[in-house]
């Protein structure tokens, strides 16, 4: 009995040690973090506890939401696939230079439809991921559809476009655009390269302080997969039609806001020239 006390009493002090030792790396982080500050630049001590905020090119949904979402934020855009819901995506390039992943369609497409609302177009550069895995050099259709040598070498593609943006990218004024993101949760590939290139999007979206939006089809992908990809993302965009019985609603909601709070109102919204929101309350 003795040495059975003795044991978990030293097992109750390395506990304790070694609990002390993780306080004081978490402290010693910190504190580096803090010297490599130029004394009086209280600015930049200030954004390592409070982010700045950039628009999303949406007005009222900004200020619905506290003026922005935080910069660095990876957004994932969970979508109904019959409400339009690319508009947003749309919209959202007309706040600053973006960076346009293409999946579903030809870049010529997606710009035709853009051009169709009205949008300005030269914030927009396109990342032709569609053409890639669906047209050989000279333009025609090939089935690469479950090669898993082919969706292994379009990560690939994507990975090193993403780290010729870090590259080239001013911190704070870029957007990533993925439309849609269903399409790499689909591919035939071993989840750990699908979840390297999710690691490099998040790293990228930090490094370079933009904001990043994966766009998902509803019902379009594996559950466990679009699960870690909510754990990840920064802010969840919930858009639905609801469909009544004389009218369709459009619905935003927005359940998870890191470094904000969330909005606990569903936001209502017509697509017109672009997104609209509806500013009116209901009525009990």
């Amino acid at each position: 009995m003795l040495g059975t006390s003795k044991s978990a009493e030293m097992q109750q002090n390395i506990t304790e040690e070694d609990a002390s030792n993780t306080y004081k790396d978490a402290h010693s982080l910190y504190d580096t973090i803090r010297e490599s500050i130029p004394q009086g630049n209280k600015s930049v001590a200030e954004n390592i506890t409070t982010p700045s905020i950039s628009n999303t090119g949406i007005s009222v949904l900004d200020r619905s939401i506290g003026g922005g979402l935080p910069c660095g934020s990876m957004i994932y855009v969970a979508a109904d696939p019959s409400g339009m819901a690319e508009i947003f995506l749309y919209q959202f390039t007309q706040s600053r230079k973006t960076y346009y992943f293409t999946t579903g369609r030809r870049p010529k497409y997606v710009l035709r439809d853009i051009l169709n609302l009205n949008f300005d177009i030269r914030n927009i550069i396109f990342i032709d991921v569609y053409s890639e895995y669906y047209l050989t050099p000279s333009g025609e259709m090939v089935d690469n559809v479950g090669n898993d040598y082919a969706d292994t070498k379009l990560l690939e593609f994507v990975e090193y476009n993403l780290k010729n943006i870090r590259n080239e990218a001013q911190e704070g004024d870029i957007n990533l655009v993925f439309d849609n993101f269903s399409f790499f949760m689909n591919l035939n590939v071993n989840p750990g390269l699908l979840r390297r290139m999710m690691n490099l999007i998040y790293e990228v979206t930090k490094e370079t302080s933009a904001l990043t939006y994966l766009y998902g089809l509803q019902g379009s992908h594996p559950e466990n997969i679009e699960n870690e990809i909510l754990n990840s993302a920064d802010v969840i965009f919930e858009i639905s039609l609801d469909r009544g019985a004389d009218k369709l609603v459009n619905k935003l909601a927005i359940p998870k806001m890191r470094g904000m709070l969330p909005t606990p109102e569903v936001i209502k919204f017509k697509i017109c020239d672009g997104v609209q929101i509806d500013t009116s309350k209901d009525i009990a």
